[in-house]
């Protein structure tokens, strides 16, 4: 969907990688020609008009959140950055430590793990691990996913770093990378701990990363049910069994914490993610989490603007064999708008400086902002789509020669 945008300047001075030192100022473009040629993209591609959101779904917990899963922007939120006690939802960090070990081939799923007598007396929820058997990654993945087994969470731990008190490290290192500033973690499985605690900002910021790095483990949280050792037990995310869309994550309780779920779920191509802690009893988390969810589907909505290898514009190259140069997004850009606002959101293209020969396709040149309103809510790096070699010595003489006369 293109979208109106504007032009602005940018710095005079060309990179001196471009091997060139003379100032060069872009000739302005006719910006009223721009903007209609671009609003009748718009207008035909838009059919539904803006209307009203009403407020988010009354929530009775102590923390809630609703965010976007492709963009992060969140659509709802109480008390997201309170620490709380994560209890089992400490098991989507333990699952995210374990799938980094496995991408990068330290773990394998097919290894065998002794199940130790520490993973063997955890209390709480359990897989039912004997100790001293063997058991692979992939079984106690699932008895930790599913079954949301602390016995499973620890031989997982145990078997990924060596020891409890290695992996919480890591587990510590990942959240400051993915920049978790509300957590801190002391143990593999989310037992009541003093020095562990998230909020509901953190898990969804959690959630989001490991969905998108880690897409095809994913689908291990929408099983409903996992057998071990003669035992079957049921996923606890009861939204699992009455909303198709929902496909994930984890639940979590402790009396000290209360009744916790982040769920995910997603509709004709729009993820999102809910998380709600502090519960006071399982429908209530899960009743709360449908409303949400249910809510930020229905009153928005999410689309790529511009795709990777899309034409934003085209802009004056000088001292190349060609006199213009496509550009484009380095990434796609996805935004997320309340239904029918498409037609007020403006893309502004900033370009770092004048384009010079030679330019290789994927050099960054400037950037492109999406704003809703007064409101900044998308940005990414705008690069050349295309090789263009530097001209001959009687073109680019040619070339300063415009340049002069352009600035009489």
């Amino acid at each position: 969907m293109l979208l109106p945008y504007r032009h602005t300047g940018y710095n005079h001075a060309p990179a001196r990688s471009r091997a060139s030192t003379w100032s060069i100022t872009e000739p302005m473009k006719s910006s009223l020609t721009v903007v209609v040629a671009l609003l009748s993209g718009l207008f035909a591609a838009v059919a539904v008009a803006s209307s009203p959101v009403p407020r988010p779904p009354s929530i009775s917990t102590d923390a809630h959140i609703l965010i976007d899963a492709d963009t992060g922007r969140v659509l709802a939120e109480h008390n997201a950055d309170k620490h709380l006690g994560p209890a089992s939802l400490t098991k989507i960090m333990t699952a995210y430590v374990v799938y980094s070990a496995l991408e990068d081939d330290r773990i394998r799923f097919d290894d065998q793990v002794t199940v130790s007598e520490d993973a063997w007396r955890m209390g709480g929820s359990r897989m039912f691990l004997e100790v001293g058997t063997e058991v692979n990654v992939d079984d106690l993945l699932d008895g930790m996913v599913i079954q949301s087994g602390n016995d499973a969470s620890l031989s997982l731990a145990e078997h990924t770093a060596g020891s409890e008190d290695a992996f919480v490290e890591l587990m510590n290192t990942y959240a400051e990378r993915l920049g978790l500033q509300n957590s801190h973690f002391a143990n593999s499985h989310g037992m009541p701990h003093p020095e562990q605690y998230t909020s509901a900002r953190d898990m969804a910021k959690l959630a989001r990363a490991l969905i998108r790095e880690f897409p095809e483990h994913y689908e291990r949280y929408s099983q409903r049910e996992f057998s071990y050792n003669g035992i079957t037990q049921h996923n606890r995310n009861q939204l699992l069994w009455s909303d198709d869309s929902v496909d994930g994550v984890k639940t979590g309780y402790t009396s000290e914490s209360g009744y916790a779920l982040v769920s995910s779920a997603e509709r004709d191509g729009m993820r999102l993610i809910s998380v709600v802690m502090g519960s006071n009893s399982v429908q209530q988390r899960t009743t709360d989490s449908r409303s949400m969810l249910n809510w930020g589907f229905r009153f928005f909505a999410t689309d790529t603007i511009y795709a990777v290898g899309d034409t934003i514009d085209e802009t004056r190259l000088w001292e190349g064999v060609q006199d213009t140069l496509a550009l484009g997004p380095s990434e796609a850009l996805v935004v997320t708008v309340p239904q029918g606002d498409y037609d007020d959101l403006v893309a502004t293209l900033h370009l770092d400086g004048p384009a010079v020969a030679p330019v290789e396709a994927g050099e960054t040149l400037g950037r492109v902002t999406i704003t809703h309103g007064d409101e900044e809510i998308a940005t990414v790096p705008v690069v050349a789509l295309e090789d263009v070699e530097r001209a001959g010595l009687f073109g680019r003489l040619i070339d300063r020669a415009r340049h002069w006369f352009e600035e009489l």
